[in-house]
């Protein structure tokens, strides 16, 4: 397979989601949750791992798609010879049931259609057991799942491949409904689809008529927004990093990770995006899933958390899976769930701080979850660990980890100063003020001029782009400028932020991955703090430039391929555009909402 990552589109009902090719092919679909077994998985292999295919039988001219107004309900154009189609695909808000509803529309004259469908259960390695129910709808069963395929087009199977060939005329409009169940339940009623298209569209745009953002880049910044909602899992109010695992950050290599699943680091971004735009009641959902999943022993903090606060993310090899371009292994789970990152405490600390100060309400029991954190930080701040970057290989003392262990220091001494909380205050300024000296004699290389990624290394690490944001230092520091400079000189490639400089990684991986999205939003972000207006519009366009034709973001950026990697769309990326907006909007917040050292 390996079409372009950018040739995919996002559907979802807010609790999976599914990828669609410019062909008319869903490669990607996990049901019933992000995290669950793909039964399309033709993406990280081949066809016969299961794919959903809806396009003209011929040669087609041309082919077009937008998501319709603010909704993500994606419309496919295809035109041919004789006519033209466009293709609605798109998932209902889930209730009951989840369904992927496809409507086939005719525009213009008359187009010969071909349908294709191979359910794969498993991750792409289960053939399905397949019948039809009594109403005669199409049901695939292996195990536990079952999926029922509705449609008024004459079906025919042939090599475990369920097809179909039809014509549409202008006006006329042919659904498919798949519907998804628990095989040891009656089949999923069926559903009108064009009172389902009705329902979603009206969702979609009643959420996103609540963004308080107007003017310059308003439609990006909400697009950017609607994809965190769809990322956003709604029975719990996590957000997954990515609706996909094993997409690669160098195409053919091994830097292959699921990121399906919640992490810490995004925790305080995330949330001033979802606030700075009026989305009070999904930022509540995302401080509340947090106390949830961090609630417990504070030496069991986790960087990452299942999408209902789920510990146990145990990695492992689908072997079966060639993997997308080649880039193999695939990983379903994530071991770094295992290790120690302590500027989680931070971020944690950071977060619920912000939520406090923006009014969301109903948290009072997080002070003492809180305070007990803090306790448990103040010894063992001094220990290495593996970082913000979950590095597989020695653990190091991270400056940036330090950095935020300071910052939760820092808003536990905010939050009893502007909020009147109860707490040792002389001590923790004390602690707060012990561990800010300990970085500038640490962390900062003064024959580099710079910052650097860990005590008594001569590594760069984009993460520190962010210490003028959390208040560490100011923006005009002239160690922080001497840090930005470095990391322009020396991380920049074609105008955009490696993480870190891959050859010199001790994980024991080959080098090579793509520019990091998010770390060049926290340059832009960076040159705003420090006046550099310009400098800052100019590398937010260029950001902008690599988004694909329906305005979604991978991880990652290959300046050299000029193409994006990484797990696709991904959450840190679309933060990150918000955050850099508003911040180029509003002359530095959300970005001085974080560095305000008052």
């Amino acid at each position: 397979m390996s079409h372009p990552i950018e040739d995919y589109g996002l559907i979802g009902d807010c609790e999976t989601a599914a990828l669609v090719g410019k062909n008319g092919s869903i490669d990607w679909l996990c049901w019933p949750r992000f995290d669950s077994d793909a039964c399309f998985a033709a993406l990280l292999g081949v066809k016969d791992n299961g794919y959903w295919s809806i396009a003209p039988a011929e040669n087609v001219k041309h082919t077009s798609r937008r998501y319709r107004g603010r909704t993500l309900i994606l419309e496919t154009r295809f035109e041919d010879e004789s006519g033209s189609v466009v293709v609605i695909d798109f998932m209902p808000p889930r209730g009951n049931t989840s369904e992927l509803v496809r409507l086939v529309v005719g525009e213009r004259g008359t187009v010969a259609m071909r349908m294709e469908i191979a359910i794969r259960f498993g991750y792409g390695a289960l053939v399905p057991w397949v019948n039809h129910t009594d109403d005669g709808a199409l049901r695939a069963i292996a195990g536990p799942d079952m999926v029922v395929l509705r449609t008024p087009v004459s079906l025919r199977a042939h090599d475990f491949t369920t097809t179909a060939e039809f014509t549409v005329a202008e006006g006329d409009s042919v659904p498919f409904v798949l519907s998804y169940g628990p095989s040891h339940r009656p089949p999923p009623p069926p559903i009108s689809p064009r009172a389902a298209l009705a329902a979603t569209e009206r969702f979609w745009q009643d959420w996103a008529d609540r963004c308080t953002i107007e003017g310059e880049w308003a439609e990006d910044i909400i697009r950017s927004l609607v994809t965190l909602k769809a990322l956003t899992y709604a029975p719990t109010g996590g957000i997954v990093a990515a609706a996909t695992t094993s997409l690669p950050e160098r195409i053919g290599g091994e830097r292959n990770w699921d990121y399906r699943y919640c992490w810490l680091r995004d925790a305080t971004l995330a949330l001033l995006a979802l606030m700075n735009a009026g989305f009070y009641d999904e930022a509540q959902a995302w401080r509340d899933w947090l106390l949830r999943a961090v609630a417990g022993s504070p030496d069991q903090l986790q960087i990452m958390y299942g999408l209902g606060g789920e510990r146990r993310l145990v990695e492992w090899e689908a072997d079966w899976l060639a993997g997308y371009a080649a880039s193999t292994p695939v990983r379903v789970g994530n071991a770094a769930y295992k290790q120690r990152q302590l500027d989680v405490y931070g971020e944690v600390m950071d977060a619920l701080f912000h939520a406090r100060t923006g009014g969301l309400s109903g948290d009072e029991s997080g002070w003492a979850l809180q305070r007990a954190l803090l306790e448990h930080l103040e010894g063992i701040w001094t220990e290495p660990g593996e970082g913000i970057w979950e590095v597989r290989g020695e653990r190091q003392s991270f400056t940036y980890a330090r950095a935020m262990a300071w910052v939760a220091f820092d808003r536990a001494v905010k939050s009893i100063e502007k909020l009147g909380l109860d707490g040792p205050l002389a001590h923790w300024r004390r602690t707060r003020d012990e561990i800010h000296a300990d970085i500038c004699a640490k962390g900062f290389d003064s024959k580099r001029g710079a910052f650097v990624q860990a005590y008594g290394s001569p590594a760069l690490d984009a993460s520190l782009l962010l210490l003028p944001q959390l208040g560490f230092l100011p923006a005009n520091d002239p160690r922080v400028r001497s840090t930005v400079a470095a990391i322009e000189r020396d991380l920049l490639r074609d105008g955009f932020v490696l993480r870190y400089d891959t050859a010199h990684a001790v994980d024991g991986l080959p080098p090579g991955e793509g520019a990091f999205l998010a770390c060049s939003f926290w340059l832009a972000d960076a040159y705003v703090l420090d006046g550099r207006h310009h400098d800052a519009r100019t590398l937010f366009q260029r950001l902008l430039g690599v988004r694909n034709d329906l305005g979604l973001m991978a991880e990652e950026y290959d300046v050299g391929a000029k193409r994006l990697v990484g797990n696709f769309p991904q959450a840190f990326s679309h933060v990150g555009l918000v955050n850099t907006a508003l911040n180029l909007k509003q002359a530095g917040a959300p970005a001085r909402q974080r560095a305000k050292r008052e």
